[in-house]
């Protein structure tokens, strides 16, 4: 039975892992907060991120990374995007020079604008698979049914690992444009933010839609720009996941823009949330994406200044608004 580390257990990582432990896979789950991992150990419950799950006795549960990692044949990072890095330097030297690894979250490295997968394999050397789409963890924690995307260039390790995930309640599609995934995993979480915003203010459906449809086409130029392919951000990890993020109340981006448009600071709105809303820091890597490729992206631009220049929410939507005229395509 191969065995696969969770690094990370925030509410998505303890799903992948209860997931895992529920097709009778062997499954370790790396804890960053010491006391967290010894409570998790006695309650199998993760009271800060997770708390309505039970958390199966054949998990095993651990601070020390070491024992996470031993005999582990793949490695799950679900560590937020920004602290990536760091969290990799320091296990790199106990991962299998032949494990698979697969990342599972979403964002854009501020600084040198990586996505996940591109950190991973600048630190690793080695081709990194990515699992992305429209799932909220305390609907999967509830088998309640979701459809994912896994994008790897090893059409070997695409077919393995779609077996490794897939249940009867969470399918999993295989895909072969890493970049795409990631990209429409990452920049959706901007577009929410706005969407967040736009449904406080009261700007109506119409508003909506419009903000996820011109969402799509700006998250798809620079997709297409950076050299992924369009059609990625019609599928799940693209449209899917923009849709789910932008309408769905359990949505940590939606709500640091709900809470934004009611005019809450965005330090206090970052220090009453347990978990990271990974749009926060992507609005700033996509803004410099977007100047770095030239590519045209008037709403991440307006979220960008909301949060980094103090741009009211109102004043924003009215520029955005009275842009000059285009065409749609």
């Amino acid at each position: 039975m191969s065995k696969t580390a969770v690094i990370g257990a925030g509410s998505w990582g303890t799903t992948l892992a209860v997931l895992l432990a529920g097709k009778k896979q062997g499954v370790s789950l790396w804890v960053y907060e010491q006391d967290l991992a010894e409570e998790i150990k006695r309650t199998r419950i993760n009271t800060v991120y997770l708390p309505e799950a039970v958390i199966p006795e054949n998990i095993i549960i651990s601070h020390r990374i070491e024992d996470v990692l031993r005999e582990a044949k793949y490695i799950l990072n679900v560590v937020p995007t920004q602290h990536t890095r760091a969290v990799f330097k320091n296990i790199l030297p106990f991962i299998s020079d032949d494990a698979v690894i697969i990342s599972a979250s979403k964002g854009i490295e501020k600084g040198t604008l990586l996505t996940v997968s591109g950190i991973l394999k600048e630190l690793s050397g080695r081709e990194v698979a990515v699992l992305s789409g429209p799932s909220f963890a305390k609907e999967v924690i509830k088998k309640l049914p979701t459809a994912v995307t896994l994008a790897t260039d090893n059409s070997t390790d695409a077919l393995l690992l779609q077996e490794i995930f897939n249940t009867d309640y969470f399918r999993v599609y295989t895909h072969d444009d890493v970049l795409g995934v990631e990209l429409g995993g990452a920049l959706k979480n901007v577009i929410a933010i706005a969407s967040g915003i736009s449904d406080v203010l009261n700007l109506g459906f119409n508003a909506r839609a419009a903000l996820i449809t011109r969402g799509l086409a700006e998250i798809t130029r620079l997709g297409v720009a950076m050299g992924a392919k369009e059609r990625t951000f019609m599928g799940l990890s693209g449209l899917g996941d923009l849709v789910l993020t932008c309408t769905g109340p359990l949505s940590r981006n939606y709500t640091v823009g709900f809470k934004l448009g009611q005019g809450n600071k965005l330090k206090d709105i970052l220090l009453s949330m347990s978990m990271v809303a990974e749009g926060v820091t992507t609005a700033d890597a996509a803004y410099q994406l977007s100047k770095k490729y030239k590519v045209d992206m008037p709403i991440v631009e307006q979220i960008y200044k909301v949060i980094n220049e103090g741009k009211g929410p109102a004043d924003a939507v009215k520029e955005l608004m009275t842009r000059s005229l285009k065409s749609e395509f």
